[in-house]
């Protein structure tokens, strides 16, 4: 075993005594297992001409978990010894009580590799990484003179998982993360504007840093911003609005997949909850959920209950078809699970969460869904946003987006919201643009206090009657 290899039930924990109190614990429980972890990571920022933070950090810990019915029990400790282990397996046993249930069968075995397991740290010497920030500042002062600030971020980070089932048979992943993001303010008579781009995935940090990437990540940025320099304040009202290619899945991600979580179906608190079978979408829109994608932000070889990942196919032919499922709520609903149990560290417990969420693309030209608009949103970015699961109701605000009439761009808009639910607007496409692609790597989801890496994408696509919240007089 290498000095960089995460054995636990080899180095840490004796294996035979894990597996007793793992067993002890999981008696007459329907699941159960030891989740051990190691994370490195290390972060940089240079803002406004200056490093205002580098970072390095290492954790490691493990969480036991006993599951009966609907109660799950869960101890953690940062402390990878046997004492720690019983008192947690002591902690999870009391979900079981009685016990009654029959075990699970387990995960099964996978050999895929869908990313390197090298560390993605160890690609570039510290300075190097330092003097790339401030090559990056450097570039784009020089590409324009009304640029003043620049924020520049790098990270990269190791994580490294074992899973001891009660079964006796033990699941490994190693997940390599890199990401740079850059964000640039420009200012002309007194107006600042901003514009930003970044991306990365599960490699190593060389293909962030390469200059090819950057250099295109820095222009993009830039160009954003200017195009926010000349915007004229968004209209109010409700128009047909085009969404881009890419990142817009955000809205998707957010309005739509929380909703398609087996959790919030199986106690009917979805929007979806008893519409599996029915038309939830327009003819021709098909989601799906992707954790198999190689080097993509949210793919998993397997779930963080070992389950291997899938292409899940989520709404098909505008058909609701399927949920996201991990172990426990697949159970409960009579179903497989599906590889979304994910969980953001030891310290939490597993539950369904999205991987790379995408919708297929259509066979229209996408110019001629923006020359179709008569008086209408082309939205080509987007920012933060809100949703309520229960309903589906979003309000989401563009970082990029431009009014059209008569099929032609008018100007850019700034402070343009979009404002619906994710059931309705998925009844009101009308068109799906030939060019699906996916984001470039760049979405973190958060729910029930839990962040995990996730993916989007989508193609270009016709909303009808969507409503616009704008500061137009």
């Amino acid at each position: 075993m290498s000095e960089t290899e995460f054995r636990p039930f080899e180095t840490s924990l004796d294996a035979d005594e894990a597996l007793a109190e793992l067993r002890a614990a999981t008696a007459g429980a329907d699941d159960g297992e030891i989740f051990a972890e190691r994370r490195v990571s290390e972060s940089l920022l240079l803002d406004d001409q200056r490093i205002k933070s580098a970072s390095y950090n290492a954790s490691e810990g493990f969480g036991l978990r006993a599951v009966r019915g609907e109660v799950t029990g869960y101890a953690h400790s940062t402390h990878m010894t046997m004492d720690a282990l019983r008192r947690a397996g002591a902690t999870a046993r009391l979900a079981v009580g009685a016990g009654g249930g029959v075990l699970a069968d387990p995960p099964q075995h996978t050999n895929r590799r869908l990313y390197t397991d090298a560390d993605p740290i160890a690609g570039a010497p510290f300075s190097i990484k330092l003097d790339l920030l401030r090559e990056i500042d450097d570039f784009l002062r020089a590409l324009d003179r009304r640029v003043v600030q620049v924020s520049v971020s790098l990270a990269a980070s190791l994580q490294q998982i074992e899973i001891l089932r009660p079964e006796g048979i033990t699941l490994r992943d190693t997940r390599p993360m890199s990401r740079l993001n850059i964000s640039v303010i420009v200012e002309q008579d007194g107006r600042r504007e901003s514009g930003s781009a970044g991306g990365g995935g599960r490699a190593g940090i060389e293909g962030v840093m390469a200059p090819a990437n950057w250099q295109a990540m820095a222009q993009e940025a830039l160009r954003v911003a200017l195009v926010n320099l000349r915007a004229e304040p968004a209209p109010a009202g409700v128009f047909d609005v085009v969404l881009g290619p890419g990142w817009p899945g955000i809205l998707l991600h957010e309005a739509v997949g929380h909703g398609l979580e087996g959790d919030f179906n199986r106690k009917g608190s979805s929007a979806f909850a008893g519409l599996m079978g029915q038309q939830v979408a327009a003819k021709g829109v098909t989601v799906l959920d992707d954790g198999t994608l190689p080097d993509r932000r949210g793919s998993i070889t397997i779930d963080d209950e070992g389950t291997p990942s899938a292409r899940n196919v989520l709404i098909e032919d505008g058909v609701l078809v399927g949920y996201m499922q991990d172990r426990q709520n697949a159970r409960l609903m009579g179903v497989a699970a599906t590889g979304n149990g994910r969980r953001e560290s030891y310290a939490h417990a597993p539950m369904p969460r999205m991987t790379n969420t995408y919708m297929l693309g259509g066979d229209a030209d996408p110019a001629d869904l923006v020359a179709g608009l008569r008086d209408g949103i082309h939205a080509v970015g987007f920012g933060g946003g809100q949703v309520d699961i229960t309903n589906g109701k979003f309000v989401f605000s563009c970082t990029e987006a431009y009014r059209v009439k008569d099929g032609k761009v008018v100007a850019p808009v700034r402070g343009a919201t979009l404002i619906g639910d994710g059931a309705t607007a998925l009844t009101k496409i009308r068109a799906l643009g030939n060019d699906m692609a996916l984001d470039p790597g760049m979405g973190t989801c958060g729910k029930a206090g839990q962040w995990v890496p996730v993916g989007v994408g989508q193609p270009s696509l016709l909303i009808g009657g969507l409503t616009v919240g704008g500061s137009a007089a």
